[in-house]
């Protein structure tokens, strides 16, 4: 079961204390190390084990991801709007679709949680203790899976992929350098984010300069032993429980919301 603990303040409003019964995995790593092709994978062989899923990423929740889609695309967002924005994108997904995937008995599996954006805020100077504080109200996965990669490997990814990406590539900080030198500049200082953040987080670091098998069979090996205490639920009951869960945390909101305003 997913303890409840929270990386600061916790979610507002939020108040079980029972275990959730479904569990919380992460899938961290820069782009081009592999982690849309191996949730893919890994939804399917979670699934073949008898497991609902529910699987979901950065820039996904209804209230702010297509806001945060659009306003990148203007290449003018500033970095307090880019964290505030990315941070309403994450409560919003953990309040309507990972709570409640978790108390339904879920294996919910995220590309990327709050570390990419902590990371990304980083190298983009913002205060370190600031940014931790504002995703206070994260849930602490049950498993985080960094796939690790060099940049001599993510460079031919990400070309052959799409090409270098304004943000990706740091553009808004390092305006004077070409794609490629902003590239190399940004993912140099993001790698050492990511180190940085290891230990204090809990990464389980994956070689993902491997082959998509191997590094899919180590991650099948590490998810297994989390999976190993909880039983299967059916597609069909941890459906109906879900809606069950989505009605009562509307149901705690409205509380909530009359007892402010009492």
């Amino acid at each position: 079961m997913t303890k409840i603990a929270f990386y600061g303040e916790g979610l507002a409003g939020f108040s079980r204390t029972k275990p959730l019964p479904g569990r919380l995995l992460v899938l961290e790593g820069t782009d081009g190390v592999g982690r849309s092709t191996q949730i893919a994978l890994l939804r399917e062989w979670v699934e073949s084990k008898g497991y609902a899923v529910q699987s979901t990423g950065m820039k996904r929740s209804d209230l702010a991801g297509k806001g945060i889609k659009e306003a990148m695309r203007g290449h003018t967002l500033g970095n307090l709007t880019q964290n505030l924005f990315y941070a309403t994108d994450m409560v919003d997904r953990l309040e309507k679709v990972i709570i409640p995937a978790l108390r339904a008995g879920f294996v919910v599996l995220t590309d990327r949680y709050v570390y990419s954006i902590m990371a990304r805020a980083i190298v983009r100077g913002v205060d370190p203790g600031w940014i931790r504080d504002v995703f206070g109200f994260a849930l602490v996965p049950d498993l985080i899976l960094y796939l690790q990669a060099d940049l001599p490997h993510l460079i031919p990814r990400v070309l052959n992929a799409r090409g270098f990406d304004y943000w990706e590539s740091g553009m808004d900080v390092l305006p004077s350098r070409d794609y490629y030198e902003a590239f190399v500049e940004y993912q140099t200082r993001l790698l050492a984010q990511f180190e940085a953040m290891s230990e204090e987080y809990n990464f389980h670091r994956i070689d993902a300069t491997r082959s998509i098998r191997e590094v899919f069979q180590t991650l099948t090996q590490e998810i297994d032993a989390v999976l190993a205490d909880m039983k299967p639920v059916s597609l069909e009951k941890a459906t109906q429980e879900l809606a069950e869960a989505r009605a009562d945390e509307e149901t705690e909101k409205d509380k909530q919301r009359v007892k402010q305003s009492a």
